[in-house]
């Protein structure tokens, strides 16, 4: 009907009435628009604020990896100085209790995760829909986190598979079958027994622990390999704090 109109004033050449039919009409198409890309963008923060909320079990799942990754080290670093304490000769050091320690020093334990997991969930149109700036920052973060730097690979030093080749295998098994990492809880943590107490064989310790103390190459590499499990830590520290970041502001944001 309005075009209609429209006509009827462009053929009597009512120039001022087609002007306001035509802003009518713009004005119409923009408002429709505008109403448009208004309700689509609320939908769109709807669901990216649902996506949000429903990180927080993965957020909580990496914050046991975090906890049971230091506990899990803190046992290890035990060990190590038990270990260097066989090396010296320290004669509160059995020889069972060293070869078990140089062995479980070499234990290791690592992250799964990488940032395309998170890039898979939220692209870049749903990282611009989110209005919280601390939060799109915190999950950009962890988006290009360097994953690599808290993997198996990070902590696979030379100490972990040459003090392997010098214990006997029938002692490693025992180890690892009364003292080996044990997965715990629906995460999937892994712990590490803080004591190993199991019956060496004098005989096949005694011989293992001149072995170890023969090739004195074993104990500095586990210096360097405590190095390295040291950046691990540290490195685990910078991905905490950005971690507790996301979480905590989604944790205020699902109020």
């Amino acid at each position: 009907m309005i075009f209609k109109r429209a006509f009827a004033k462009l053929r009597a050449q009512d120039w001022t009435a087609i002007a306001i039919e035509l802003a009518i009409v713009i004005l119409g198409v923009f408002i429709g628009t505008w109403v448009a890309n208004w309700n689509e963008a609320r939908q769109g923060e709807s669901q990216t604020r649902e996506m949000l909320v429903q990180l927080e079990p993965e957020l909580q799942q990496l914050e046991a990896f975090s906890k049971s990754a230091r506990d899990y080290y803190s046992i290890t670093g035990r060990y190590a100085d038990t270990a260097l304490g066989g090396w010296r000769r320290d004669r509160a050091v059995s020889d069972s209790d060293f070869v078990i320690a140089a062995y479980q020093a070499s234990q290791i334990y690592g992250f799964n995760n990488n940032g395309a997991s998170w890039a898979l969930v939220f692209g870049a149109s749903d990282l611009r829909n989110i209005p919280d700036p601390q939060i799109r920052q915190a999950l950009t973060r962890l988006m290009t986190f360097d994953y690599g730097t808290l993997n198996i690979a990070a902590v696979q030093t030379r100490y972990r598979d040459d003090v392997r080749n010098v214990i006997p295998d029938s002692i490693q098994q025992q180890i690892r079958k009364a003292c080996g990492d044990v997965i715990v809880g629906a995460a999937g943590t892994v712990i590490l027994r803080s004591t190993c107490p199991i019956h060496i064989d004098s005989s096949l310790a005694k011989a293992a622990a001149a072995d170890l103390r023969a090739d004195q190459a074993l104990m500095r590499q586990l210096g360097q390999h405590r190095s390295v499990v040291s950046a691990f830590l540290t490195n685990l520290e910078l991905f905490d704090s950005e971690e507790h970041a996301l979480a905590g502001r989604i944790r205020k944001l699902d109020r």
